[in-house]
């Protein structure tokens, strides 16, 4: 388990320093969208994987439904992204798509 631990707190320390660039994130990288864990509740959607982060965070943030991405991830030139650094890379200034409103 501390192994464990130490692996989850590696990959949020990447995803923390590649955050506090934005201007450094590859937008046109391919990425991938895993599911959340949670085997509790229904399965919005499988494991994805996109052409580009921009297509895979306009999917996640427009056509998602929150409880789906919460506990889910986006992984990008082996960087792992949750629920937040997903969010926050789509509001960014950097992001090169047009963004829609999310339908509730």
């Amino acid at each position: 388990m501390p192994h464990e631990v130490s692996a989850i707190n590696r990959v949020r320390d990447q995803a923390r320093r590649q955050m506090q660039d934005l201007t450094g994130f590859d937008f046109t990288a391919p990425a991938e969208l895993f599911p959340s864990g949670n085997r509790k509740g229904k399965s919005f959607f499988a494991y994805k994987r996109f052409d580009t982060a921009s297509e895979a965070l306009r999917f996640a943030v427009e056509e998602l439904p929150e409880p789906a991405l919460l506990g889910s991830y986006l992984e990008v030139n082996e960087a792992r992204f949750g629920f937040h650094e997903i969010n926050a890379l789509y509001e960014s200034a950097a992001y090169p798509l047009k963004r829609t409103a999310k339908v509730a």
